[in-house]
């Protein structure tokens, strides 16, 4: 296993990589188990926090820029698997993300992630039927779209689809999709209000003291849009979204790590 305590432009005898032109020293934790694996930071990125391990081969993942404070991440990456990480991502506290067995895990832009919050593509340990031998909880990939905001002590599990806009309440479980501009909340996570938008000025830290509509703060017009019309009469049984990948530079990164790769 090789160990690093610093992220900056890194590659070793075992096709591991990181490209990062800013170089973070503080609060790093870089593991490597298997062999080529990729690390691709963006240049802007503000990273308060990374301990990043690589249990197998192949793994990926990708940081995107940020002007916001630093980002603070518990990274588990397997086989073949990706984590994207978009622009202006933050955390209140460490988020823990795992994905394994050709997963990805996708959090798109503005994401907002409050404490105490784990991220799970798998479940860590297979379970299988006894009468056929398959596995009965196979990994999935994990999508978040554009501006969610997850609360407190919110878990999201595998196959979970989370559309621009939305907020996962607090200690919610979400294992499924979930439609913009809603939130939902208990465990399993159900729609319980659609045609929302939240803003991301604290109640207290930001003037004014009291803000009861919407002229008290300034809208981030993109993300103030109705539910989608297809989920109208049927938000609460939690419908299916498409969901479009995330925006940005985080895109434009991830065609940079395969000019870099060659791949």
């Amino acid at each position: 296993m090789i160990e690093l305590t610093a992220l900056r432009d890194y590659k070793d005898e075992h096709g591991n990589t990181i490209t990062s032109a800013t170089e973070f020293t503080t609060n790093i934790t870089v593991k490597f188990r298997g062999q080529n694996n990729r690390v691709l930071v963006d240049p802007e990125a503000n990273i308060g926090r990374l301990d990043l391990v690589f249990d197998c081969d192949n793994g990926t993942l990708i940081i995107g820029p940020s002007q916001k404070k630093g980002s603070n991440f518990n990274i588990r990456v397997g086989e073949d698997a990706t984590v994207r990480i978009g622009r202006d991502v933050t955390t209140t506290g460490r988020c823990l993300i795992s994905a394994v067995e050709g997963v990805t895990v996708s959090l798109g832009d503005d994401v907002m992630i409050a404490s105490g919050n784990q991220i799970r593509a798998d479940d860590g340990h297979a379970i299988f039927d006894v009468k056929s031998g398959k596995r009965v909880n196979p990994a999935k990939d994990i999508t978040v779209g554009n501006h969610v905001w997850i609360g407190a002590q919110a878990a999201l599990l595998a196959g979970a689809k989370i559309g621009d806009g939305s907020v996962i309440g607090f200690g919610s479980l979400v294992n499924r999709k979930i439609p913009n501009n809603v939130i939902a909340v208990g465990s399993p996570a159900k729609v319980v209000r659609k045609n929302i938008a939240w803003e991301r000025p604290h109640l207290s830290f930001h003037k004014p003291p009291y803000k009861p509509d919407a002229s008290a703060i300034t809208k981030t017009e993109e993300y103030w849009n109705y539910t989608d019309s297809e989920h109208e009469n049927a938000a609460t049984q939690m419908p299916a979204v498409q969901l479009a990948e995330p925006q940005g530079l985080v895109q434009r990164a991830a065609q940079k790590l395969g000019k870099i790769t060659g791949s």
